[in-house]
């Protein structure tokens, strides 16, 4: 007797789904062929990958090689049932949905489900429709809870974290975000150096918005904020009673990424012990969550930041040569702003635009001398600071006198602002030229500009 209630009837039907399924990836558990074959060919061309096996066994080993957003588990099979296989399954840290399907129901065996884990309970025989719902409210159910995760982490960043900081029109601005569309697309591990404040956040962010993994979770991780003790957990997941006080299992942030790109903020912080086993992750693509006996696929993409001198930190036996070998695969150097005046007026607009409207005050007005006042300025706090300088400055109805002097408010004459940032960027790159010897190629390396940029406007100043 077939469990089947419609497939020749709804097999091409359009019928309404969440509009995630069309990137998720999800495995058949079933014994019986039909149901199997019946199942697969609904989903196949609705989802973006889906997979079948017809008991337990092979469904662990599909699981050890590729990462399932979502299983349909037959409950009543040959050998051993879909419950065993389920409390198994959450006991070795398996975090994502399963949906458990029988035509023998009743009030333990849904108790029993529930208790598994198990994210819906379907009865055979059922229709297309009733299984594509399923699917849909496990899918949407666990996006949302994903999406809520990482809003609240993002709602505990520093102010600002997220604002667009890569705006600009220097050439080291220009040639970053040469590199951030052509790696972008790509699924190669980046690590971004800069000082602090000078964007490798944004950056980071910028990755993962021109990559096709952008519809995913963009998820940050600061990994000098978090306890040695714990980080493993954060990063990997816990099951419950694993350590003192595991009161229930835990997702890490590798699966609230899934699909997605994890930001791994000042990785040079991280212990000796856990470069170890972040260096396992990359080379396997696999996780082991504190307390599991096995492993479990992710699909994630890496971008590392850090304002430490790695080179130096292997030198010293600080960090793992072949980890930074592995994070290193695409370096993007950011220049911090006092290298970059050209930057400071278009960063300085775009703050006070932001800031103004998000404290409800007007926007001050940044003359041509306000903005070479600020071009001046060295900016020890890179980007970041300039930020805080335009909030203190709305917030006090004045731009403070240690960055923008009394006199340089009043009106420089028509013209003259653009000549004086042109002065500030000729006193820089002479003054870099001065400190590295005349060695114009290292002077260029030190401004982030090219060789060819640095003779031409050395060859204008002097006629």
């Amino acid at each position: 007797m077939s469990t089947i209630a419609d497939a020749p009837a709804e097999a091409g039907a359009d019928i309404a789904f969440s509009p995630h399924l069309a990137g998720a990836s999800i495995l058949v558990v079933d014994d019986e062929p039909g149901m199997r074959n019946f199942l697969v060919r609904m989903l196949a061309s609705r989802c973006r990958h889906v997979a079948e096996a017809a008991d337990v066994a092979a469904a662990s080993k599909l699981l050890e090689a590729t990462p399932f957003d979502l299983i349909i588990l037959d409950n009543i099979m040959a050998g051993r049932t879909g419950l065993e296989w389920l409390e198994e399954l959450r006991g070795s840290g398996f975090y994502r949905d399963v949906i458990l399907i029988t035509a023998f129901a009743d009030l333990e065996t849904a108790i029993k489900a529930l208790r598994a884990g198990a994210a819906d309970f379907v009865l055979k025989p059922f229709r297309s429709n009733q299984i594509l719902n399923a699917i849909a409210r496990c899918l949407d159910r666990g996006r949302l809870m994903r999406e809520n995760f990482v809003l609240r982490r993002e709602l505990k960043a520093i102010p600002g974290a997220a604002a667009p900081l890569m705006a600009g029109e220097s050439l080291a601005t220009r040639t970053a975000w040469a590199v951030i569309e052509r790696v972008g697309p790509m699924p190669t591990t980046v690590l971004v150096t800069g000082e602090s404040g000078t964007g490798k956040e944004v950056t980071a962010r910028a990755l993962h918005a021109v990559s096709p993994r952008a519809g995913k979770p963009f998820v940050p991780v600061n990994c000098a904020a978090i306890a040695p003790e714990i980080i493993e957990s954060e990063l990997f997941g816990h099951l419950k009673g694993a350590f003192t006080g595991a009161a229930s299992s835990r997702e890490g942030l590798f699966f609230y990424a899934q699909g997605g790109t994890l930001f791994l903020d000042e990785v040079g912080e991280l212990p000796p012990a856990m470069q170890s086993k972040l260096l396992r992750v990359i080379e396997d693509k696999k996780v082991r969550p504190v307390g599991a006996e096995r492993e479990v696929p992710v699909d994630v993409r890496l971008v590392a930041a850090t304002n430490a001198n790695l080179t130096a930190e292997v030198a010293a036996g600080r960090f793992r040569q072949d980890l930074y070998y592995r994070l290193n695969v695409v370096n993007l150097h950011l220049s911090p702003l006092r290298e970059r005046p050209a930057d400071v007026a278009p960063l300085a607009r775009l703050f006070m635009a932001e800031l103004s409207a998000q404290l409800g005050v007007a926007p001050l007005d940044l003359t041509d001398a306000v903005l070479a006042a600020l071009a001046r300025y060295p900016w020890p706090g890179n980007v970041r600071e300039l930020r805080n300088v335009i909030e203190r400055s709305l917030i006090l109805g004045e731009f403070p006198r240690d960055v923008v002097p009394e006199e340089a408010e009043e009106e420089l004459p028509a013209g003259a602002g653009t000549e004086a940032l042109g002065a500030v960027e000729k006193a820089h790159m002479l003054k870099v030229l001065t400190e590295a010897g005349g060695n114009r190629a290292e002077a260029a390396r030190r401004l982030g500009v090219s060789r060819k940029t640095l003779d031409r406007k050395l060859k204008a100043w002097n006629g």
